[in-house]
């Protein structure tokens, strides 16, 4: 008789489930899900990365004017980037910059007034 073969546990690599019923998915409408799954194809922080790119976009679509939050989620954004890709200190003072010109280009035309909070 051949000898037993050991299955391994758990989904497939590349099983899909967890994005589509997981822990995500409680706090995503269907369109932010639909960005989710675009916005991302790889495991580990990209995950969370993607995530927070979908709610700041969301954010901006849907609550411009709540700076302080916006902020905070850029600024978590850049430390997400900068430990994901190792990012030294002189590269993440850019990489805040260029999100806060592109809060600034967004905020001014619709009127809001973000210069304390992009500062920072």
């Amino acid at each position: 008789m051949p000898a037993k073969m050991e299955r391994k546990r758990g989904a497939p690599k590349g099983n899909q489930n967890a994005r589509k019923h997981g822990f995500y998915s409680k706090v995503l409408d269907e369109a932010e899900r639909l960005d989710f799954e675009l916005a991302t194809g790889v495991e580990g922080i990209d995950d969370e990365i993607a995530l927070l790119r979908v709610k700041i976009k969301s954010l901006l679509e849907h609550d411009p004017e709540n700076i302080k939050l916006i902020m905070q989620a850029a600024n978590t954004l850049a430390r997400l980037v900068k430990t994901r890709y190792n990012i030294t200190k002189e590269q993440k003072k850019g990489l805040k910059e260029a999100i806060g010109n592109v809060l600034r280009d967004v905020a001014l035309p619709l009127g809001i007034s973000i210069g304390a909070a992009v500062s920072k």
